[in-house]
Parts: C-alpha cells; sequence; structure tokens
C-alpha cells in the first residue's frame, strides 16, 4: 500500500468491528509477546512503567519525558496499536497539548488522561481528588485540538466513581463527550450492574479496565462486549506474573545456589532471539559489511 493507514486509524476500525482487549506491558520485550499470542493492541500502564521501571508508586512521579521515552520503545517495537496512560496531562491544558505532541511523535495511538488532581493516586485506591468536571473539559478540548492526526483517539477517564458516586461519573462522562474525547473511561465501577447501567446513559465508545485486587469483579472480555464496551485493558496482569515467577526463581537461586530446576520454566535462548529477531540483525550486518570499503583517495576528497 502507498500511504497505509496510521496505528490510530487502524485502531479506530477495531474498535468499531468489535471489542479489543489490551493486555498491558511494561516493556517491550512484553509488547512483543503480546503481539506474538495475537493480540490486536497493546496497553502501556502508567503504574506498570512506574512500579517496573522506576520501582515507584503509581503516584504520577514520573516525568512527560520519561514517560513518553518508555512508551516510544514500548509502541515501536511492534506494528499493532498501543494506547498509553497519560496520568492527568502532567499539569494544565497546556502541558496536555504537549503530551498529546509528543506522544504522537513516539508513535503511540492514543492516550487516556484523567480527572484527578494531582499527586494522583491509584483508580482502585481510597484517597482520590478530583478537578472540577469543567477543568477536565478544558484539557479534553486542548487534547483534540492538539492531535495532528485526527485518528489519534483522545480517551476521558472519569474516576468520580470512587469519590462521588455513579451518578457524578455519569455526569462527568456526557461533559467528556461532548468536549471531544473520542472514548470515555469509567475507572473501578463496582458490579456488572454499574457497567451495564453506564454503558446504558453513556452512547459513546466505552473503556474498561479489568485489573486485579481492585474494585471491579472479574468479568471477561465477552461480557464486557455484551454490555456495550469497545476495549478492555489488562494493564498489569503480565506485571504480576512475572513478578510472582521472578520471585520463586530467586528463591529457588538462593536457597539451592543453582539454577538447574528453573529451566524449565525458562524462556530458551533461542525463543528470546526469536522474539527480537536477532538473525534479521545479523543479516543486515553481514549486507552492510559486504559493502566496498571507501578508498584513501576518496577519504582525502572529503
Amino acid at each position: 500500500m502507498k500511504n497505509p493507514p496510521s496505528k490510530a486509524a487502524w485502531l479506530r476500525r477495531l474498535i468499531k468491528k468489535g471489542v479489543v482487549a489490551l493486555p498491558g506491558a511494561f516493556n517491550a520485550a512484553t509488547a512483543l509477546l503480546v503481539e506474538r499470542c495475537g493480540f490486536q493492541a497493546v496497553y502501556i500502564s502508567g503504574a506498570g512503567l512506574a512500579n517496573g521501571v522506576a520501582g515507584l508508586p503509581d503516584v504520577g512521579l514520573l516525568s512527560l519525558n520519561e514517560v513518553v521515552c518508555q512508551a516510544s520503545y514500548i509502541a515501536r517495537s511492534v506494528q499493532i496499536p498501543a494506547i498509553v496512560d497519560g496520568e492527568t496531562g502532567f499539569g494544565g491544558p497546556l502541558h496536555t497539548v504537549h503530551a498529546v505532541e509528543a506522544f504522537e511523535q513516539a508513535g503511540l495511538a492514543g492516550v487516556h488522561f484523567e480527572d484527578q488532581v494531582m499527586p494522583k493516586r491509584c483508580g482502585h485506591l481510597s484517597g482520590k481528588q478530583l478537578v472540577s468536571p469543567e477543568e477536565m473539559a478544558e484539557k479534553i478540548k486542548a487534547a483534540v485540538e492538539a492531535r495532528s492526526d485526527p485518528n489519534f483517539l483522545i480517551i476521558a477517564r472519569t474516576d468520580a466513581r470512587g469519590v462521588n458516586g455513579l451518578g457524578d461519573a455519569i455526569f462527568r462522562a456526557h461533559c467528556y463527550w461532548e468536549a471531544g474525547a473520542d472514548v470515555i473511561f469509567p475507572e473501578a465501577l463496582e458490579s456488572m450492574k454499574e457497567f451495564k447501567e453506564f454503558a446504558r446513559k453513556v452512547k459513546a465508545p466505552l473503556m474498561a479496565n479489568m485489573t486485579e485486587f481492585g474494585r471491579t469483579p472479574y468479568l471477561s472480555v465477552k461480557e464486557f462486549a455484551e454490555m456495550g464496551y469497545r476495549m478492555v485493558l489488562f494493564p498489569m496482569t503480565p506485571f504480576r506474573v512475572a513478578m510472582k515467577a521472578v520471585q520463586q526463581a530467586l528463591s529457588e537461586l538462593k536457597n539451592t545456589g543453582t539454577q538447574k530446576r528453573l529451566l524449565g520454566r525458562m524462556q530458551t535462548r533461542q525463543e528470546l532471539y526469536d522474539l527480537v529477531e536477532y538473525s534479521s540483525y545479523e543479516e543486515l550486518d553481514r549486507k552492510l559489511s559486504r559493502k566496498p570499503p571507501i578508498s584513501e583517495k576518496r577519504r582525502s576528497q572529503k
């Protein structure tokens, strides 16, 4: 194709056709596995980056530049679209504009912003505080105007359910939809009944967060689809499974002094090389090394 569609346009087509599951990736290798396992898109969780890259809690401590750098590695490592957690927009509307521009340039297909004040808290913890719906709507308007690709998804997340109740979450969703958001993301709903009511009252493409150990009951992608949701996040599932496996492996190594009994639980060297396409880089290196060297005469003329 002369002009292939952008990843953002591709993702828009996917959510028009049906529901899209987005496992979280906290680094590029995880994103490659998400793609290899057949998922159509990948999610870059703010908690995953804060916890996994910096060893920090999910309270908005990473700067925009730090998030953009890590998100760029992930988004550019795969062919499938990637959505990133844009926290609170890293400031006011002007900062949100800068964030949208940076994430677009980094190869992302979309970003979500939330209506918490800074410092933000994990969406499934108590003690959250919200900005006014008017202030959040201004950020959404600014984000929409800032994008250069009209297909780049601007997703508005509301944390109002855990602060003021479901009614306020629905009210804010309407405000953000009217401000131009492409997708509405109600965080930390607490029952299937609430998800159904939200979907019935908010006629917009909807995103759900199916995280573990939180306030949301365990619902399947199919169940979310039947309620009308178009995107389902599994933000920390790979991270939590990986961390538990690493902890168990390190305990085994400390107790026995050898990794021999862990070999069957490891990704092999060849499997890793296949994942990162090691052989293609070797082939490129061979091709480059076969180029004739520049003569000394030509070097002297330069």
